[in-house]
């Protein structure tokens, strides 16, 4: 009888222990092409240099990039149930909202999206670090004001830790052609200080 329900104990660990292991290891990068590695190698992106980052100091997390090129918040709330039940992440860099401003959407629609999305996430137990972006002057004062406050008012009606803005300090030279895109040297600085206000997460 006792080697029986040694087996039933057995089984449950081997059941529960992978899954719960899964759970803890997925960095989930949920973004648009500034993410997803345009027009350089996938290898030279950000979230591969995070990958790489994370295998010298945080051994346990896996990095999942979820990105699309051209993504917008509207498009990345129909892909967000999907990609948490099947990466179960533990935490999530959310960065969207670029497209959305480029293409002048009503910034109240931008929040409405962002937000649901942030519900979901948080509804699945994972911790978020949310990145803003900026848009460029000729947008107009009042349009940039309004899309760059989105991400601030977010992170503070759910206590989010924020990157106001993950294209700072590139430089001009290191932009492409279309002067959106970040090219492959600038990688590595957009990772380090994507790590910076990662840290307190991964701890």
């Amino acid at each position: 009888m006792k080697s029986f329900f040694l087996k039933i104990i057995l089984l449950f660990a081997a059941l529960w222990l992978p899954q719960q292991a899964y759970a803890q290891k997925n960095l989930l990068v949920f973004g648009d092409s500034l993410s997803a590695g345009y027009r350089i190698d996938i290898t030279e992106s950000w979230p591969a240099l995070l990958q790489q980052e994370l295998t010298h100091s945080h051994l346990e997390y896996q990095v999942v990039n979820a990105s699309v090129s051209g993504e917008t918040t509207y498009g990345g709330l129909q892909r967000i149930s999907a990609a948490l039940q099947q990466h179960r992440p533990a935490l999530v860099i959310l960065e969207l909202g670029a497209n959305d401003g480029l293409r002048g959407n009503n910034v109240a629609d931008m929040e409405a999206n962002l937000d649901k999305l942030l519900r979901l996430i948080l509804h699945s137990r994972a911790k978020v670090l949310l990145v803003g972006m900026k848009l460029p002057p000729n947008y107009g004062e009042a349009y940039t004001t309004q899309f760059e406050k989105v991400y601030t008012s977010l992170a503070q009606k759910y206590h989010l830790r924020l990157l106001p803005y993950l294209l700072q300090d590139v430089s001009a030279e290191q932009f492409q052609s279309d002067n959106l895109h970040p090219l492959a040297s600038a990688q590595p600085l957009i990772m380090r200080r994507v790590m910076q206000n990662l840290k307190p997460l991964l701890r």
